[in-house]
């Protein structure tokens, strides 16, 4: 134990002496520890003591044995959680997560050793706040390294979640990796042991990857390592996949794009994070390269030259679908699948001032008033990642006409003008009074309703809207 100290919250130091006041000592350990030292705010407080799991439920009145095989419980106190580990020590991994045996240990020294990396293979009792660093984690903090705690081959064969973990705490916490820890992870041994991990446990390092400051930083290292493609082969097409031709529309491949563009979304909204990293991964199945022959603009000779133009006509639909596909097998929530795969299909929206109140109705219909924000977002990262900076809204005329159709939809969302059948001033029971029978035709003529509406939102009256139906079904029967 060193001579160091850190300043624990009074809260902490008052859980701990219930600790030392029945012969015990317990510990602060694991992320709390290392954001302390980073000087960041710290959220989650996990403890390690030398009490049993049954000690911890006999000192404290509100406790959930959440993990108590792993000798890990759940305290509330004081409306907090605090998650409360007895010191142990771990041997054989068989399947590549859990441990084959878990023996309680006799010092914070013995638990921190089974740690992953040094970084958090730190504790701080709670009794005073004196460090213990057996294995130079305050110095790795300091030099913003992530290393090992031991062998990295024995740390990563043990879980093989933890080379995942590494590529995450790198993109999040914007440190790099010790050399040989690295490497260990392009190892082909690892490599199995990481493609073994279960789906979910992948996809919530993922989550974190995509809330991170900037997880082009995380997604490249998974790339660079071969993580990437053991879990989402879909990207591997995209890096290469050229964009830009004559009309300099694009600096970057499909792949650096898509990470980029992930950069500029909002880090609160995970929807729109995936949305921009997926928006175009439709583009190298669309690609298409047209060449033509054209007037030789720099030559006064009448010759010509061949110009490629690149197009990738579609590929926000064939986007939407493999989005899906790649959405369902990480095991995303169908809600965050489809609010995703939603954004991915209609991001190829194009304004333009000549469109009608009409047309914006239409396009505020097609892409729910309630993915609005979430679609204007997309659209300001699609900007950021074709040059992987802010877009300077002082002189783009892309952002101009983008705050120029936000303003026109809040105009008409302010009108309350119907936008779908529930709004509509007539049922299908409305129509069926009038003796449409119920049925695809009454659904098609309260379609038709509505695209009158649309048009026209003065037309959204009882009386003129079952006129309008008794002629439409008029024309049908004859």
């Amino acid at each position: 134990m060193s001579d160091k100290k850190i300043k624990l919250p009074p809260l902490l130091i008052e859980f701990g002496k219930i600790f030392t006041a029945a012969g015990f000592k317990a510990y602060l350990v694991g992320g709390a520890v290392r954001d302390m030292f980073m000087k960041k705010p710290a959220h989650d407080w996990d403890v390690a003591t030398n009490a049993s799991p049954q000690d911890v439920i006999r000192l404290f009145k509100f406790v959930v044995p959440t993990g108590i095989e792993h000798g890990t419980v759940t305290v509330h106190y004081k409306s907090v959680e605090i998650e409360v580990t007895t010191f142990r020590t771990e041997s054989g991994y068989s399947d590549g997560r859990h441990p084959d045996s878990v023996n309680y240990a006799a010092t914070i020294e013995e638990d921190l050793a089974r740690r992953d990396f040094t970084m958090n293979a730190i504790a701080a009792s709670l009794e005073d706040g004196l460090i213990v660093d057996p294995y130079g984690g305050q110095e790795d903090i300091k030099n913003k390294v992530i290393r090992t705690v031991g062998l990295p081959h024995e740390r990563f064969m043990e879980d093989g979640l933890r080379p995942v973990r590494a590529l995450r705490f790198a993109s999040k916490l914007g440190f790099s990796i010790e050399k040989d820890t690295y490497s260990e992870i392009f190892k082909k041994e690892i490599q199995e042991k990481v493609a073994s991990i279960s789906i979910e446990r992948f996809r919530d390092e993922f989550e974190k990857i995509m809330a991170s400051p900037k997880p082009s930083l995380g997604m490249k290292l998974l790339e660079e390592t071969g993580l990437l493609s053991i879990f989402i082969p879909e990207f591997g097409v995209c890096r290469g996949c050229v964009q830009s031709d004559y009309r300099a529309f694009h600096k970057f491949d499909v792949m650096d794009h898509l990470l980029y563009a992930c950069d500029g979304a909002p880090a609160a909204k995970l929807n729109v994070r995936l949305a921009a990293l997926f928006h175009d991964i439709g583009k190298p199945a669309a690609k298409k390269i047209m060449t033509e022959t054209v007037l030789d603009g720099d030559k006064n000779d009448g010759s010509t030259k061949e110009i490629e133009t690149v197009t990738f006509y579609n590929h926000e639909a064939l986007g939407e679908k493999i989005t899906r596909q790649l959405m369902i097998r990480l095991k995303f929530s169908n809600e965050m699948t489809d609010s995703v795969c939603h954004l991915v299909k209609e991001h190829m929206f194009h304004y333009e001032s000549s469109w009608s109140d009409a047309a914006v109705r239409r396009f505020i219909m097609r892409v729910k008033a309630e993915c609005l924000e979430d679609l204007y977002d997309l659209r300001l990262a699609d900007m950021y990642g074709m040059y992987n900076e802010p877009v300077d809204v002082r002189y783009s005329a892309s952002v101009a006409l983008l705050l120029e159709l936000k303003e026109r939809v809040e105009k008409e969302l302010e009108k309350k003008t119907a936008l779908s059948l529930k709004s509509l001033a007539v049922n299908g029971r409305d129509l069926m009074a009038l003796g449409i029978p119920a049925g695809k035709e009454l659904g098609r003529i309260l379609n038709e309703l509505l695209d009158c509406v649309i048009e026209d939102p003065q037309m959204n009256e009882k009386s003129r809207l079952l006129e309008v139906a008794a002629r439409l079904s008029g024309q049908a029967r004859q």
